[in-house]
Formats: C-alpha cells, sequence, structure tokens
C-alpha cells in the first residue's frame, strides 16, 4: 500500500523503515502535521499514518476519502483526535496501536514524581553553577505517602506495581476496578477521597467528555494542600487555569507534566530561536515547582519499535482483508 506519513521525524522514518519488512509498502514521508492545508499531500494514497496533533476532523477525513485514501493508521494509542462517525460514513477505517510499551509511560510518570519530590531539575542547574547549598531542595520519603492513581489500565496498573514497590499506600478511581491492583492492595475510593487525602495524584486516563477537565478548580480545591499532580495522559485532562491559580496559591505544591492540553502547536517542534506565543504555558515556566517535559513518555526503543510494528502490521492485514487488527469504531470507543 502507499502510505503517507505525516507529522514525520527522523526517529518515525528510523522505526518504521525497519517494521516495513521487505519494503512491503511504499511510504512517503511528510514533516508537516496533517490539517485542512496539507490533506492534499495525501493524493494517490491508499493510507494516512497520522499521530496524536494531526487533524482529523469531519472535513479533513472528508478531503482524505475523497483523494482515495481509505485506511487511518494512527501510531499511537489514543483517537480523540479522529471524527469517528465520519470516518463510519465515509467508508474509511481507523486503526490505533492499542499497546505499546506501558512500562514506557509509566515509567515516566514516576520519573516526575521523584524528580519533583527531591528537586532533581533545581539541583542538576545548582550543581554546574558551582551552588551546593541544599536551601531549598528538600523533599519527603516517598515511602508510606498515599499516591491517588486515576485509571488503571494497563499503563495505570504498572504504575500502582513500581508506587507499591516503593512502599506507598495506593488509592485508585477508576470506572471499573482492575483485579490485578486490587491483588497489590490497591484500595478503589471515590474521587473525594482519593483527592483530599493524596499526597500525590496521577493522572493515567483517556480523553473523553468525562475527563475533560476532571482536574478543575473544584477538583483541586479539594486536594490536600501541597499536592503533586502528575499528568502523562492526555493534556485536556487538566484545567491549566485552574492549575495555574493553585500554583499561584500554593494549593498545588508540585506540578509534573508530559502532555498540555494546547501541545498540538508546541511539542514535537524546536521553538527555541522564538518566543512562546501561548501565555498559560509561558506561565507555567516560570514556576519552578512545575516540571514540564514535551510529551515524550512513550518515547523508548521498545515502545517505538512496537509502535511502528502494529502500525504496519495493522496497514498489512488492512491489505489483505480489508480490516486492520486494531481497527476503532464508535461501538468499540464507547466500551
Amino acid at each position: 500500500m502507499r502510505i503517507a506519513v505525516f507529522s514525520a521525524k527522523p526517529y518515525d522514518r528510523a522505526f518504521l523503515d525497519a517494521a516495513n519488512q521487505e519494503g512491503a509498502h511504499q511510504i512517503r514521508y511528510l514533516e508537516a502535521r496533517l490539517s485542512a492545508e496539507t490533506a492534499v499531500l495525501a493524493e494517490g494514497h491508499d493510507a494516512v499514518c497520522a499521530f496524536v496533533n494531526d487533524e482529523l476532523g469531519r472535513a479533513n477525513l472528508e478531503a482524505l476519502a475523497g483523494r482515495g485514501v481509505r485506511l487511518v493508521a494512527l501510531r499511537c494509542a489514543g483517537f480523540n483526535n479522529v471524527d469517528l462517525a465520519a470516518a463510519e460514513a465515509l467508508g474509511v477505517r481507523v486503526a490505533r496501536v492499542p499497546a505499546y510499551s506501558p512500562h514506557a509511560v509509566a515509567e515516566h510518570a514516576v520519573a516526575l514524581m521523584l524528580t519533583l519530590n527531591r528537586q532533581i531539575h533545581r539541583a542538576y542547574n545548582r550543581v554546574r553553577e558551582g551552588n551546593f547549598r541544599l536551601d531549598g531542595l528538600l523533599g519527603f520519603d516517598l515511602h508510606g505517602k498515599r499516591v491517588g492513581v486515576i485509571g488503571t489500565g494497563k499503563i495505570g496498573e504498572i504504575v500502582c506495581r513500581i508506587l507499591s514497590g516503593f512502599g506507598c499506600d495506593v488509592v485508585a478511581q477508576d470506572v471499573a476496578p482492575n483485579p490485578a491492583c486490587e491483588a497489590l492492595g490497591v484500595r478503589y475510593v471515590p474521587f473525594d477521597e482519593l483527592f483530599s487525602t493524596s499526597h500525590i495524584v496521577t493522572l493515567h486516563c483517556p480523553l473523553s467528555p468525562r475527563t475533560h477537565h476532571l482536574i478543575d478548580a473544584r477538583a483541586i480545591a479539594a486536594m490536600r494542600r501541597g499536592v503533586t499532580i502528575v499528568n502523562t495522559s492526555r493534556g485536556a485532562v487538566v484545567d491549566t487555569r485552574a492549575v495555574l491559580k493553585g500554583l499561584k496559591s500554593g494549593q498545588v505544591g508540585d506540578l509534573g507534566l508530559d502532555v498540555y492540553e494546547e501541545e498540538a502547536d508546541l511539542f514535537f517542534e524546536d521553538l527555541s530561536d522564538r518566543a512562546i506565543a501561548d501565555d498559560m504555558f509561558a506561565r507555567l515556566l516560570t514556576f519552578p515547582n512545575v516540571l514540564i517535559t514535551g510529551h515524550q513518555g512513550f518515547f523508548t526503543r521498545e515502545a517505538m519499535t512496537a509502535i511502528a510494528e502494529t502500525t504496519m502490521a495493522n496497514v498489512t492485514a488492512f491489505e489483505r482483508t480489508g480490516r486492520a487488527m486494531h481497527e476503532v469504531s464508535i461501538e468499540k470507543a464507547a466500551n
């Protein structure tokens, strides 16, 4: 099949080429993000390969379908950027990578917790400047502290395992309890209890109407004063305006983000030669107790290999049978 890969970076090319066994598919790599202006670049291709910030609303899907595209192969797990109803009506199949390396994201989330708690990011800069004072670097033992895990799918489950190994008291919230987490001693509690008693709140839930701005002003007000919030799920799960107010008041003690609700114009690009136009993001960067990484939680060798191999397997299955291995439909999304 002929595949147009949008938002392609050098590392995407390396891993997708390796997974495209014997050159079975013709791949064209495009640095441009998929948008209304760039959809024309899919002309003559059977499939497009898209990432988290590519735009796949109705208008763009119509433009793709009109140019012969029959498959959207997402090289990610999330599909909140796709109008599934429009895709179904247009006869365009949508496939994703449901699991690549849940360890990658889980370990990154815990790395953010540890870095913020022990002020490693600040200590690193101090030592490089010859400043070896410890003032302002005081942390706390993670052992014995309560951590609230919101979302206990594959990633959340591994977070629970890691934190249990640290000796944390882990509580959780999900629409359906995970027996593997319960076997670890994780207790499922109401949101109010999770917020009011957790020293750290870590987010591992998908973005949906139910979870959009789940962490808002009301939720933050219900949390322990000085709480650490970590988000490695989807940016819009956190209301940025609300968390900024929480940081200013001291209600939020530390904030670790690998995702941001307006990240599409920022992440995965080199903007070091210009001013950040996003005022809220710029304000976040002024806080010493805020640590932001640019959506790199998934970025391990193992995860990238799995993403590329599953993406190519979806394309190959579609070519042979008309159905991808891991298709997403309105019905499946609802469940």
